[in-house]
């Protein structure tokens, strides 16, 4: 039996090593908000700077032993955040457990991730498409969870020219990709206004990966 006909009903195929995870999260969606509040207060979110001096559209921090960070120095992860000079909130939990069976759901096992970048959206914030390739060993999956309101996610493929699929990312879904896929193309559109219950008029995107 292949692959594709082991994964659960919530794994739909994006593109090769590429999944969605339709509502994923949602099993657990209470503790993972409280623990998602409990971080932002410890480590409030903040829009960084590129190498090249211009404002991210997202506002970012991070939990984990590295955090994920950008300045005139370049992007790179830290072990402390620069705003305080203290250590990144530990991972929860709830994090680890769903990073952990998500990726195993479709067949990346043993997944343990040392730094969950965390995005939170404004309506109008975007994510040009990018590569995630700072962490330093890339037969690591990365597992990226949307809470809050709703995201127009873009994959592409190896090289920027490729034309992305889009995918609507409601609370609770989950996308996971490595392999092959590992270094393709990504970003959000721009938010449009919505509202959630527990989180408002904003979206947060949990990103976990095995940085160092």
């Amino acid at each position: 039996m292949d692959l594709l006909t082991q994964l659960s009903t919530q794994a739909t195929p994006i593109t090769t090593d590429a999944y969605l995870l339709a509502g994923f999260a949602l099993a657990d969606e209470t503790q993972l908000v409280a623990d998602l509040h409990s971080i932002l207060i410890t480590s409030p979110p903040r829009q960084m700077m590129t190498p090249m001096g211009c404002t991210m559209s997202a506002a970012i921090t991070n939990c984990g032993s590295l955090g994920w960070v950008s300045d005139a120095k370049g992007y790179r992860y830290t072990a402390l955040n620069p705003s305080n000079g203290l250590p990144w909130p530990s991972l929860p939990d709830s994090f680890l457990r769903l990073a952990d069976l998500a990726a195993a759901q479709v067949g990346f096992v043993n997944f343990v991730p040392d730094a969950c970048i965390i995005n939170q959206y404004q309506v109008g914030a975007r994510m040009g498409l990018h590569q995630d390739k700072d962490e330093l060993d890339f037969s690591q999956p990365i597992v990226s969870v949307s809470l809050g309101i709703p995201a127009i996610f873009q994959f592409g493929g190896a090289k920027r020219q490729n034309k992305p699929i889009n995918l609507t990312l409601h609370h609770g879904d989950v996308v996971v990709w490595g392999g092959v896929a590992r270094l393709h193309f990504h970003g959000i559109k721009p938010l449009k206004l919505h509202h959630h219950a527990s989180l408002g008029a904003l979206r947060y995107n949990l990103t976990f990966r095995k940085a160092g």
